[in-house]
């Protein structure tokens, strides 16, 4: 069973409203409205929402992905957190505090202490060198020049672009800059850290390695993230819980493997679309109890992706013990309950 943690941000309600007076649409009633008449009431007036009613909780230490398609409301809801964007109404707590309730010179000294952000377009300043980009928001929190050097350095360290702190934005690659980009937003040390669609402007080879880095860095940081994405894999393969997206309203909250093997609806189940589950599932996943035969079977960690494990079976095997981090059998695969969970069945 998964680890309960702690939440570290709690997203209640939370509604974008554009138009002449969303926050007149907002008042007297509307709080008691169903969802869909809160909906309509919006769009009867001739309002457009960006973001409707969204809410979720995000543990500590773990990644929360966002994902949709352009307009899907992902991104606002990422910016209606940190207040880059004035959410019209709802709650946003980041340990208890609520960051709507608070003043913006507050809001100012919470996003410099902390939140980190990292966005698509890497936002280098190119007359800085690398040492120089990583060390500037330091400068706002009036720490002083060494110890703004020092700790620079170990996020540069950190991103693997030792070697690189003199460079400047121009002589590195695309995936290079990105990584500078990372190591900015880490040197304030955040304790929430944003990042909308971070990867998406690099080369696919660029791309999967800069996830597998990522993955590298929570490992060793285990930082509180939000991660805002359009692509299907890449949700899949960061999250800890993905959150799906359309016209502003959130369509599925689940685990990789709640949402790849029970979607919620058709659209989310367009997103799945072929999708290889073999290397998105993991044996815990579709594990059922362990099997009481007195006879012995192949064995395979718990956070395994399922691939290992069916490359376990052969004509004699009639399952795979499923065993957690102390080597105790937790639970067993067999062949017909792997199958159907490879094919989407919902009785798996």
């Amino acid at each position: 069973m998964a680890e309960e943690r702690p939440v570290k941000l709690s997203v209640r309600n939370l509604w974008k409203i554009y138009g002449t007076n969303p926050q007149k649409l907002v008042t007297g009633d509307f709080q008691s409205m169903t969802h869909d008449g809160k909906l309509s009431h919006v769009r009867d007036n001739g309002h457009f929402v960006a973001a409707g009613d969204v809410s979720f909780d995000v543990q500590e230490g773990h990644i929360f992905v966002i994902m949709g398609l352009s307009g899907s409301g992902k991104s606002t809801v990422l910016r209606c957190i940190s207040r880059l964007v004035e959410p019209t109404c709802g709650e946003v707590a980041l340990d208890g505090q609520d960051l709507l309730r608070a003043s913006d010179r507050d809001m100012i000294d919470i996003r410099r202490h902390k939140m980190g952000m990292v966005f698509q377009n890497f936002g280098l300043l190119p007359h800085l060198d690398v040492i120089q980009n990583v060390a500037f928001p330091l400068k706002a929190q009036k720490i002083s020049r060494r110890e703004r050097r020092e700790r620079a350095q170990q996020m540069i360290d950190l991103v693997g672009l030792s070697g690189k702190e003199s460079s400047y934005p121009h002589q590195l690659s695309g995936g290079q800059q990105q990584r500078v980009g990372i190591a900015r937003s880490l040197a304030v040390e955040p304790e929430l850290w944003f990042l909308d669609e971070p990867f998406s402007a690099l080369d696919p080879l660029i791309r999967s390695q800069m996830q597998d880095e990522f993955l590298r860095l929570q490992q060793q940081l285990n930082k509180t993230i939000v991660f805002v994405t359009h692509d299907f894999l890449e949700a899949l393969k960061l999250a800890d819980r993905i959150c799906i997206m359309k016209d502003g309203e959130i369509q599925q909250i689940g685990t990789p493997a709640q949402i790849a093997l029970h979607p919620a609806n058709d659209y989310v189940r367009n997103f799945i679309g072929d999708v290889p589950l073999a290397n998105v599932l993991l044996a815990r996943d579709v594990m059922g109890p362990p099997r009481d035969d007195g006879q012995e079977h192949p064995q395979v960690a718990h956070d395994a992706i399922l691939d290992t494990a069916i490359k376990m079976f052969d004509e004699t095997t009639v399952a795979v013990d499923v065993v957690d981090a102390n080597g105790q059998v937790i639970g067993a695969l067999e062949p017909l309950k792997v199958i159907r969970s490879l094919y989407h069945d919902e009785a798996a």
